[in-house]
């Protein structure tokens, strides 16, 4: 079976009622970028790898716990100031009556993941609660914007400390319709490696002289500072355990298309 692309929208707002927003800051060069999920919510999970990671509500999906549903993901720079951002996705999420039911009031879900973009622009320029909410506002369920743009304002690739300056990077969005169900992700790369074709291996960003191990050898990493961050969506009904298992291939994804 073949996959094709969407008509009209190769992006995950292809996948129905998934709206995406986002917010920039172009002087300060960071952004936060808030995926809403359709109605009051959706089945969700995911895994977070790496050693240093910024997160919120990271260990809510883990698939053995017993709240199932997100109302909205939030990708933002400014590092781990950068996830006050949920805070005002929250509060936007609360006056529409989006959220978790409780005795006393709406509790909306909001995972939250941010890469390490201080160094690109004004380091005290973070996104917040404002950010969050006006990314909120923005979201629309139209082909989505790539590019320097949201979480990929100051994200960059080919990022050795010793060899020059990384290469600009930025979030993507694609899309495919197969065997009846759309699939969709989103992804921002702020990592070591470049970014290759994962059916043949050639370059489709960064440096070429960064494509493999033997790269590191030539430079210095520095820890916690890297980060590839995906959503992937779906409206195929999945249980928990199987959004979880399709986490795990997008970490494989990840692998496949990052060197080193």
């Amino acid at each position: 079976m073949r996959w094709t692309e969407p008509v009209g929208n190769a992006t995950i707002t292809a996948v129905s009622g998934i709206e995406v927003g986002h917010w920039t800051d172009e002087r300060a060069r960071t952004g936060c970028t808030v995926v809403l999920t359709p109605g009051n919510g959706c089945i969700a999970s995911g895994r977070v790898l790496g050693p240093a990671p910024g997160s919120r509500e990271s260990v809510l999906l883990e698939p053995d716990r017993t709240v199932d549903r997100v109302h909205a993901v939030v990708l933002s720079g400014g590092s781990a100031y950068g996830l006050a951002a949920a805070c005002g996705t929250m509060d936007w999420l609360e006056e529409q009556g989006r959220g978790f039911e409780t005795e006393f009031g709406l509790v909306p879900i909001v995972p939250a993941a941010v890469i390490y973009d201080l160094g690109e622009g004004d380091p005290k320029v973070r996104p917040g609660a404002d950010a969050g909410r006006a990314a909120a506002e923005a979201a629309h369920t139209g082909p989505v914007a790539m590019g320097r743009v949201g979480v990929g304002t100051g994200a960059r690739i080919s990022r050795l400390r010793d060899r020059g300056g990384a290469a600009p990077s930025g979030v993507g969005s694609y899309a495919v319709a197969w065997g009846g169900a759309v699939v969709g992700a989103l992804a921002v790369s702020n990592a070591v490696g470049s970014l290759v074709d994962p059916d043949d291996g050639s370059l489709v960003a960064g440096e070429a002289d960064l494509v493999g191990l033997a790269a590191l050898s030539g430079g210095s990493v520095l820890p916690g500072t890297n980060t590839t961050l995906v959503v992937v969506a779906t409206d195929a009904a999945l249980t928990k355990s199987e959004a979880h298992a399709l986490s795990l291939a997008a970490h494989i994804g990840i692998a496949r298309v990052t060197r080193p």
